[in-house]
């Protein structure tokens, strides 16, 4: 599956879902917007609960690029985010 991509300030960011989920599976997941690669890479984290029972990569899939950049608007930078390791800049 090729992932969504959003562009903002210029910037093309990458959009995955997280490996951390609820104990309710596929009730909300974690989406991780990433931009650039290696140590200079910027990461931020949110979270995300589809309106019906799926997969991560299909909820994912239907995002529209509208909603993709309302919860980048919401996320957080990686260091404030247990996802990004708290403290990890």
């Amino acid at each position: 599956m090729a992932r969504p991509t959003i562009v903002v300030d210029s910037g093309i960011w990458k959009v995955y879902p997280t490996g951390r989920i609820t104990v309710y599976g596929k009730d909300e997941f974690g989406l991780l917007f990433e931009l650039g690669t290696g140590p200079e890479r910027k990461r931020r984290f949110t979270r995300y609960s589809p309106l019906e029972s799926k997969s991560t990569d299909a909820a994912l899939a239907e995002l529209t690029e509208r909603q993709l950049l309302d919860f980048f608007h919401q996320s957080q930078p990686a260091w404030t985010s247990p996802e990004g390791g708290y403290g990890v800049r």
